[in-house]
């Protein structure tokens, strides 16, 4: 059987692979992918760090990933993600411009600096479904003549 959807390690992190966790389930009925923290990372009061995973992720052209950060660390530890949900369109994999790296933008809204050590499952990843429009997409899902060129905040720069 063909890959459907999962994670792989994006090349330039492969040489840490043995420190990288792919993301998994937890209980049988998780619908989270927890993701783990591949180094220490300090994040300071009020500021936003962008938390890189070595990760990717494949899926159906109809899919997504939201990513959210778990909610042990948002309730302990007043982390959140600076645009609530992060949403890995299934284009973002394999873009020329970073190989569809997975970074999580954390906000630290608690009054003092917070480390969150290497191998600490901080979110997690949940694979969707969408649906779209009729009078804009075909049977799968996807626009017609669009093509994504970039990497974060790329959907502005399609061809």
């Amino acid at each position: 059987m063909a890959p459907v959807r999962g994670f792989e390690i994006v090349s330039g992190f492969r040489d840490l692979a043995s420190g990288i966790h792919l993301p998994e389930r937890k209980t049988q009925f998780s619908a989270g992918y927890d993701i783990f923290s591949i180094e220490d990372v300090c994040l300071e009061p009020a500021k936003v760090t962008l938390i890189a995973t070595g990760l990717k992720a494949y899926m159906p052209g109809n899919e997504f990933l939201g990513i959210y950060i778990r909610s042990g660390m948002a309730v302990k530890h007043r982390l959140c993600l600076v645009n609530s949900v992060g949403i890995i369109d299934a284009d973002y994999y394999n873009n020329p411009d970073n190989e569809g790296h997975i970074l999580v933008a954390v906000l630290n809204a608690g009054p003092e600096k917070f480390v969150l050590p290497k191998g600490t499952r901080f979110a997690q990843g949940i694979f969707q479904k969408y649906f779209c429009c009729d009078y804009e997409s075909d049977a799968n899902g996807d626009a017609p003549h669009a093509r994504r060129m970039g990497g974060i905040g790329s959907t502005g720069a399609i061809n």
